[in-house]
């Protein structure tokens, strides 16, 4: 059927522009000629009626009705991957049914309305009002929070279990795939089970297409995960998150519970730990619709209908390779994110691992070149570990200038490296190199701008300012005076004094 702008366009060649050579017409859209003149002599544009829908009076299938209406009644206490699809009633019915010759797509069709009229079929917009225990809902909220005293501006995944109005979440920079899998798992581990059933919106991160029936693709990572925990993912129509308001409304409550005020730890990791723990203690108050029960008594519910973990846990983390430029970086996120590798790594095509909070580099070979933390945001940014670049210089200082690493170290660096000899300019680059790898990159540049202050550029110096900066050397506190121990007097003498004791022969 054509559209409505190339009607459009054959009936303006025609009328409008006094193309009346249908053949001409017909060269010029790529459309039969046929076709053509039917649109010129159309007069009725307006939307016809829809047709009535076909209904299928099933005749043929008269003996075999009652087989398959009991096939599906026992299916109602069966679980949802166990029970008969259209094709196992086709082919049962190929086996059981003596004299069966029904096409299977008649068959397919009775299954699919007797599924509907049983209530076996999840209908598409279906909103439950009775949850089920073992059932979950799934969303991300959004949270500041200070890590290592850096305010972060992050994302929350929320696992909520309307049946028993339990929820846990865990906290990330961002939102992502591996974001979604890490909490998954990290929950599922922590309650001793899988969710049966776990609904979620249509995010890019789990859903990349929806087809006109409602039907969705997904990532395959996303896919492997369900199957290697075996849960079944359920997904809302599209712009209709209150089909799962449950964990919408959880997901206030949690912010509201855990994120105020806004969260200060050092480590990330820990604290989702903490999290979870935190999570259990809150189920210990009342359920808001059933007050003389507590949520902890209906969260055993839950649990108890949990699939089983499996034997071995799912690796959430992403693979890909990239190729370096001729620095040695490469980036990500659609070039919004630039990560160091190696200068022995320029210009190669390397493996990365991506977590929800780390970026491993790996050489060819998949061995650990550098971690960086993982970078989030739509702004450009740079993650650099310069310990391999300083060791690349290292080995050879005199090509310092020349090297391209020059112009991408701190100005206080560069200042420091022009002020030494040549002499100690590759001692000098291995002990940045030693202090970078001890406690990091910035302090290193914090001691080499002492060394600039101080106008000193010998190796001893750079490494004595350094152990005075960040050397856990315990201050000692004054000695007290013991009994027994004489106490000394002041002398008070010039030099000549010892003058007269050295030629008395007392020096030697």
């Amino acid at each position: 059927m054509l559209t409505m702008d190339q009607i459009h366009h054959i009936r303006q060649l025609y009328y409008t522009q006094g193309l009346t050579n249908l053949s001409e017409i017909s060269r010029l859209t790529g459309l039969n000629w046929k076709t053509v003149s039917k649109y010129i002599d159309k007069t009725d544009f307006n939307v016809p009626d829809p047709m009535p829908e076909e209904t299928h009076s099933y005749k043929k299938l008269d003996p075999y009705k009652a087989l398959i209406d009991s096939w599906l009644e026992g299916d109602k206490g069966a679980p949802r991957k166990q029970r008969h699809t259209a094709k196992k009633v086709y082919r049962q019915l190929q086996k059981e049914a003596e004299g069966f010759d029904c096409s299977y797509r008649l068959v397919a069709d009775y299954v699919r309305e007797k599924k509907v009229q049983l209530n076996l079929k999840k209908k598409e917009g279906f909103i439950p009002l009775i949850h089920q225990p073992g059932e979950a809902q799934a969303d991300f909220g959004a949270a500041d929070f200070y890590e290592n005293s850096t305010l972060r501006s992050g994302k929350y995944f929320v696992l909520d279990f309307p049946y028993s109005n339990s929820g846990y979440l865990q906290l990330h920079r961002g939102e992502n795939l591996e974001c979604l899998l890490e909490s998954m798992q990290a929950i599922f581990e922590h309650i001793g089970g899988v969710p049966r059933e776990i609904w979620f919106d249509n995010t890019k991160t789990i859903v990349t297409a929806i087809a006109r029936e409602g039907n969705r693709e997904l990532t395959e990572r996303f896919t492997r995960f369900q199957e290697h925990y075996g849960f079944e993912a359920v997904f809302c129509n599209p712009n209709a998150g209150n089909e799962k308001g449950g964990v919408e409304s959880k997901t206030g409550y949690l912010r509201r519970t855990f994120m105020v005020p806004v969260p200060r730890f050092i480590s990330l990791q820990e604290y989702n730990r903490q999290l979870l723990n935190d999570c259990d203690e809150d189920l210990d108050r009342p359920h808001y619709r059933f007050p003389d029960q507590m949520i902890s008594e209906r969260f055993a519910a839950d649990t108890a209908a949990l699939l089983p973990l499996p034997e071995k846990p799912f690796d959430t983390a992403s693979y890909m390779r990239v190729r370096t430029d001729n620095w040695g970086k490469f980036k990500l996120d659609s070039g919004k994110h630039i990560y160091s590798a190696s200068p022995e790594l320029a210009g190669q095509d390397i493996w990365v691992k991506l977590t929800a909070e780390y970026v491993l580099v790996m050489d060819e070979h998949r061995k650990p070149v550098v971690t960086h933390d993982r970078l989030y945001g739509d702004d450009t940014q740079e993650s650099m570990q310069w310990l391999p670049y300083l060791r690349c210089i290292a080995q050879k200082p005199r090509s310092l200038r020349n090297s391209g690493i020059y112009s991408m170290l701190p100005g206080t660096v560069q200042q420091y490296l022009d002020n030494c000899r040549n002499s100690e300019r590759g001692r000098a680059l291995k002990i940045l190199s030693e202090l970078t790898e001890r406690t990091g990159f910035d302090s290193a540049v914090q001691t080499v701008s002492q060394a600039v202050t101080y106008q000193v550029t010998d190796a001893d110096s750079l490494m004595n300012l350094y152990r005075r900066l960040y050397s856990d050397v315990p201050v000692l506190p004054p000695l007290t005076p013991q009994p027994g121990v004489p106490s000394l007097s002041r002398i008070d003498s010039g030099l000549s004094d010892y003058d007269l004791l050295l030629e008395r022969g007392c020096g030697a």
